[in-house]
C-alpha cells in the first residue's frame, strides 16, 4: 500500500481487544505489514509458504488472515470502506436497491469433492460465487457454493442475509435465472421486490443491459485477482473472504486517488488565495 491508502485503511481497521482493554496480547507485526502480505497473495496467487521474505513468516499472515475469515473481520473491514466509498460518491451509506448474479470458476485440485461441483450450462466443474451489489457495482454480499447448486437455491439463503444486514433495500435486480418462486418468496417473505432484466429474444452478440451491467463489471473486477481466477481453496469461507480483500483493496485505491486529488485541489486555491 502506498502511504495515501494506508491513512485511508488504518482509519477503518477493526480495533484489537488489547487496545480497548478486553484482554489478549498485543501483536507481534504491524497490521500494515499483515495487509500488504495478504493483498500480494490475492494479487497474485502465490502459495502462502512462498510468501517473499519482505513479509513476515508465512505462518503468521496465514494465522492472521484465518483469525480474520473466523471471527468475520475480512468482511467488517470490507464494509467500512463501502460507507467510505458512498459517502465520498455523495450516496448513503446503506443502499436501497441492488443488483445479485453469479460466476463460475475452476476448482483447483486443493477443493475437496464435497464443496464442489459441476455447472451444466457453463461446463465447469470447481465452485460458484454469488454476490450482490449496490448500483455502483460495489459489494454488499457474497457466498461462495459448489457450482451445481443453482440461482435460485443460493439466493435463498443470500437474501436473507441481505435483509438482515441492509435493511433499507427493497428491490433487486436479477437476470432470468432467478426467475419463478423466487419471486414471489422474495416478495412475501423478507418484502423483496426482485426484478427480472431479461434479454431480448431479437439480440445477438454482447450488450450492455440496464442494471446488470453493474453486477458484471464487478465479477470482472475479481478476475484482476489471480487468487481469483480459479478457486483454489478448500474452504469456501476462505473463498469468500478473498473476494472481500480483493474489492477492499480497490476501494482503498480509490479512496487514497480522490484523498490526493481533493488535497491537490486545496493546496492549488491556498496558492492562488
Amino acid at each position: 500500500m502506498t502511504d495515501a491508502q494506508w491513512q485511508v485503511v488504518r482509519d477503518v481497521l477493526p480495533v484489537p481487544a488489547w487496545l480497548e482493554g478486553r484482554g489478549g496480547q498485543p501483536e507481534g507485526y504491524c497490521h500494515r505489514q499483515m495487509l500488504d502480505a495478504i493483498f500480494y497473495v490475492t494479487d497474485n496467487a502465490i502459495k502462502w509458504r512462498a510468501m517473499p521474505c519482505d513479509f513476515p513468516a508465512w505462518d503468521r499472515v496465514y494465522a492472521f488472515f484465518r483469525r480474520w475469515r473466523k471471527n468475520g473481520l475480512a468482511r467488517e473491514f470490507h464494509d467500512r470502506l463501502l460507507g467510505r466509498v458512498r459517502e465520498t460518491d455523495g450516496r448513503d451509506q446503506e443502499p436501497t436497491a441492488a443488483i445479485i448474479d453469479s460466476q463460475s470458476v475452476k476448482g483447483a485440485a486443493s477443493v475437496p469433492a464435497v464443496s464442489r461441483g459441476y455447472d451444466g450450462a457453463k461446463k465447469i466443474n470447481g465452485r460458484r460465487r454469488h454476490i450482490i451489489t449496490d448500483s455502483l457495482g460495489l459489494l454488499l454480499m457474497a457466498l461462495v457454493t459448489a457450482a451445481n447448486v443453482t440461482d435460485r437455491q443460493a439466493a435463498q439463503v443470500i437474501l436473507p442475509q441481505l435483509r438482515a444486514r441492509f435493511r433499507k433495500i427493497t428491490l433487486i435486480w436479477a437476470d432470468s435465472g432467478y426467475t419463478g418462486r423466487l419471486v414471489d418468496w422474495a416478495k412475501k417473505a423478507l418484502r423483496l421486490t426482485l426484478e427480472i432484466v431479461k434479454r431480448s429474444d431479437d439480440m445477438t452478440g454482447f450488450a450492455v443491459l440496464p442494471r446488470r451491467w453493474c453486477v458484471e463489471r464487478t465479477l470482472g473486477w475479481l478476475m484482476r485477482s489471480r487468487r481469483l481466477v480459479r478457486d483454489f481453496e478448500t474452504l469456501p469461507a476462505s473463498s469468500e473472504t478473498f473476494i472481500y480483500f480483493s474489492l477492499a483493496m480497490l476501494m482503498s485505491r480509490r479512496l487514497a486517488r480522490t484523498a490526493s486529488r481533493q488535497c491537490g485541489e486545496r493546496s492549488r486555491w491556498a496558492r492562488a488565495a
